[in-house]
C-alpha cells in the first residue's frame, strides 16, 4: 500500500518526511521518494531500495527544507524503477522531461483515464518521464496554474477518473 507524507515547518522538515516513510515500511512498497522547496527550486531524491538509502541520498545530496511531500509506492502503472518513483515534477511545456520545474506531487490509487489525459497533454507540448499515472496528474495541474495552486488543483479534480488521493506543492 502506498503511502503519503507532507510537511511545512521554518525548521528542515526532511528528517521529518522520512520519518514518516519509515514508518509506513512495514506496509511494504517497492519505490520511495522525497521532494522539497529549497533555494528557490524543487529538489528531489527518489529510490528503489529502502528508506534508508533514500535517507543516505538525501544527506548526500545536501536536500534541506521547510516545505516538502515523500512518498512509498507499489508500482501500478509502470515498472518499480527510478524514474517512476514519486515524487514526479512538472516544469510546463516544452521543458525537458523530470526537470525540476514549478509543480510537485505524490499519488495513491489509480486515474482510469490516464491514457487520454496522457495524450492531450502530450499534445501540448508536455515531455514525460515515467509511465506513472502521477505524473499526468502533475502535469495536468500545471497546465492549469495560473497563480492559484488551490485553483489549479480544483480545475484539475474534475477531470481525473478514479480513486485517488494526491499531495502537491508548488515551487
Amino acid at each position: 500500500m502506498c503511502g503519503i507524507v507532507g510537511a511545512v515547518s521554518p525548521r528542515n522538515i526532511v528528517p521529518v518526511l522520512i520519518e514518516g516513510l519509515k514508518r509506513l515500511e512495514y506496509r511494504g512498497y517497492d519505490s520511495c521518494g522525497v521532494a522539497v522547496h529549497q533555494g528557490g527550486e524543487l529538489r528531489r531524491a527518489r529510490s528503489t531500495s529502502r528508506v534508508a538509502e533514500l535517507e543516505a541520498n538525501a544527506r548526500s545530496e545536501e536536500i534541506i527544507a521547510g516545505t516538502g511531500i515523500a512518498h512509498t509506492r507499489w508500482a501500478t502503472h509502470g515498472a518499480p524503477a527510478v524514474h517512476n518513483a514519486h515524487p514526479h515534477f512538472s516544469a510546463g511545456p516544452g521543458a525537458q522531461a523530470g526537470a525540476s520545474g514549478r509543480i510537485a506531487l505524490v499519488h495513491n490509487g489509480i486515474i482510469e483515464n490516464h491514457e487520454e489525459l496522457r495524450s492531450e497533454l502530450k499534445s501540448r507540448g508536455y515531455a514525460f518521464a515515467s509511465q506513472t499515472d502521477t505524473e499526468v496528474i502533475a502535469h495536468l495541474v500545471h497546465s492549469l496554474y495560473a497563480g492559484d495552486l488551490l485553483e489549479a488543483v480544483q480545475r484539475a479534480l474534475p477531470r481525473l477518473r478514479g480513486a485517488y488521493a494526491i499531495a502537491v506543492f508548488c515551487r
